[in-house]
């Protein structure tokens, strides 16, 4: 009996049935959302609303608030519920005990079993349907008649009499299947739509997901990197602080010992210009002339010069800390470090080898390491000041400082050359003239130019008339530079390493990597660069070990 009362509290005043979604008005009176809505939404117009129960007036639309109390109260009694809530739909006529029902009659208001529906009425009036106990849903609450039409103008499921009293008179109206079947298919459509965009909203989330996973991977990487950078740098700045400290400590040494020195030679002095005061004052004290006169005479009583000019040359010529070459010593070693973070940092992201300076006949990998020497030479590239005349190509970055090493492939070709020039150079050039001493144009290259010429069987030197034989197949070249000491190596790096070729020069512009090939799909390719610390070359790491 409880439960009764309570569902009779729980009941909507406009559905009549539990609450759905409860809201409360101002005065306090609660619907269902959906109800009250609709309830509002007629009297819109009117000049005012007001509540169902209590006639409340209200000038302007009422806000619903969600009664969450109510809620939670619906939701536990539906819980405790579940018979009502399961029940099936019986046959109308089977009285004696309950038959579940196959169909319900929209005319008789009736639901029927299999045995009942055998005997009921074929007539087209009467409209059978699937199981249901909420038959009045079925029917037109104007007319009490059975919803047989659809009005797509109004949106409306109506009945035959709604389509003769004018209401919806000039409306497109058509019988519920036609207008339930045209509404499938323009669900269908949007279905269709719907699914094209969830595919495509899939593959941007597998995109953004996939950009994510680069982007942190990209972010550990440099991390890394950063890590392994930053404790490189703090291992420099230490060596370097023990480096400056120890050049003061050694001067500071060197002057004390000096001093010392000098201070030992000022306390025998010392003494020595006591004992003769000593006996010059004795001298003074004597009252026999003879005896004062002939030991003034003798030794070296009078004798006041003894070193002065030589005592006073070494405390003027004393020195202090060489702070100019302590500074220099810092300021060297912190532009060393300097040099090469920015190496490491410069054009992270940027090819190592600048396409737009590349010969006709070069063609530059995606990574661009790798030049390669294509058959046909004509590629229309525009020419612009940069880009050379031959089959060269020069490096992105310059080099202004520091100690750096690369190694280079080379593959399928027999002349290729290796070397490093001034941004100035000519693009025009011909580097068979720089292996040529007295070659009238060499004006234009000297000192401007540093590389070796691999000639299929013979190698050539920048600014050397001679060439010699060399039958090795090389596979790597390395190539070492010291800015500072003007010196630009060539090595193989196979063991034993064998030396090829030292330039010395004083360096005053910023150096480029350039290098060449010339036979046809030959290459050469950077698969080792890197900055050098404080490494001798012969203690140069094998390919492999460069990172």
């Amino acid at each position: 009996m409880a439960s009764a009362d309570l569902k009779r509290e729980l009941e909507c005043s406009v559905c009549l049935n539990i609450y759905t979604d409860p809201v409360n008005l101002t005065c306090g009176h609660n619907f269902c959302r959906g109800c009250i809505d609709r309830v509002l939404d007629t009297q819109e117009g009117s000049g005012g609303y007001s509540c169902l129960e209590c006639r409340t007036k209200f000038q302007d639309r009422p806000a619903l608030y969600r009664n969450i109390t109510l809620c939670n109260i619906v939701e536990n009694f539906r819980s405790t519920q579940p018979d009502e809530e399961k029940s099936e739909v019986f046959c109308t006529h089977c009285v004696d005990s309950p038959v579940p029902a196959v169909k319900s009659c929209l005319l008789c208001e009736a639901s029927l079993c299999d045995k009942h529906l055998r005997v009921h009425s074929k007539s087209p009036e009467h409209v059978l349907c699937d199981p249901t106990t909420s038959l009045e849903s079925r029917k037109c609450s104007v007319h009490k008649k059975i919803l047989e039409y659809y009005c797509s103008v109004d949106g409306a499921c109506i009945c035959l009499a709604c389509t003769l009293d004018g209401a919806h008179h000039g409306h497109q109206v058509k019988m519920l299947s036609a207008a339930s079947e045209m509404k499938k298919e323009n669900l269908k459509t949007v279905h269709q739509k719907l699914k094209t965009k969830k595919k495509e909203a899939v593959r941007r989330i597998q995109n953004l997901q996939e950009h994510q996973r680069k982007v942190m991977d990209k972010a550990d990487g440099e991390k890394s990197k950063i890590a392994i950078l930053l404790g490189n740098l703090r291992r420099r700045l230490e060596d370097l602080e023990k480096k400056v400290l120890g050049e003061i400590s050694g001067q500071a040494e060197k002057i004390s010992v000096s001093i010392m020195e000098m201070t030992r030679d000022l306390e025998i002095k010392k003494e020595e210009l006591s004992r003769k005061m000593g006996d010059i004052e004795e001298l003074c004290n004597m009252t026999d002339p003879l005896i004062v006169l002939q030991k003034s005479e003798t030794g070296d009583l009078c004798d006041t010069e003894d070193g002065d000019d030589e005592d006073g040359e070494r405390h003027d010529n004393l020195r202090d800390l060489d702070m100019v070459g302590i500074s220099h010593t810092l300021h060297t070693g912190l532009s060393d470090i300097m040099s090469g973070i920015n190496n490491r940092m410069e054009g992270a992201g940027d090819k190592f080898l600048d396409e737009s300076t590349a010969g006709d006949k070069l063609q530059i990998s995606e990574d661009g390491k790798t030049v390669t020497a294509l058959p046909s030479p004509d590629r229309n590239l525009p020419e612009t000041p940069k880009r050379f005349r031959f089959s060269q190509v020069m490096s992105s970055r310059s080099f202004s400082s520091g100690r750096h090493d690369w190694e280079v492939e080379v593959g399928g070709s027999g002349r290729w050359d290796i070397g490093m020039c001034y941004p100035s150079v000519k693009r025009s050039w011909n580097p068979e003239i720089c292996y040529k001493r007295d070659h009238p144009d060499l004006g234009e290259y000297k000192n401007k130019y540093w590389g070796i010429h691999k000639y299929n069987a013979c190698w050539r030197i920048a600014d050397r008339n001679e060439h010699w034989p060399c039958d090795t197949p090389y596979k790597i070249i390395r190539m070492y530079l010291d800015y500072e000491a003007g010196k630009i190596s060539f090595y193989d790096p196979n063991v034993p390493v064998t030396h090829l070729h030292t330039f010395t020069a004083t360096f005053t512009e910023p150096l480029h990597v350039v290098i060449g090939v010339w036979d046809d799909y030959g290459y050469l390719k950077i698969c080792g660069e890197r900055a050098i610390n404080d490494q001798k070359l012969e203690s140069f790491p094998k390919t492999g070990d460069i990172k």
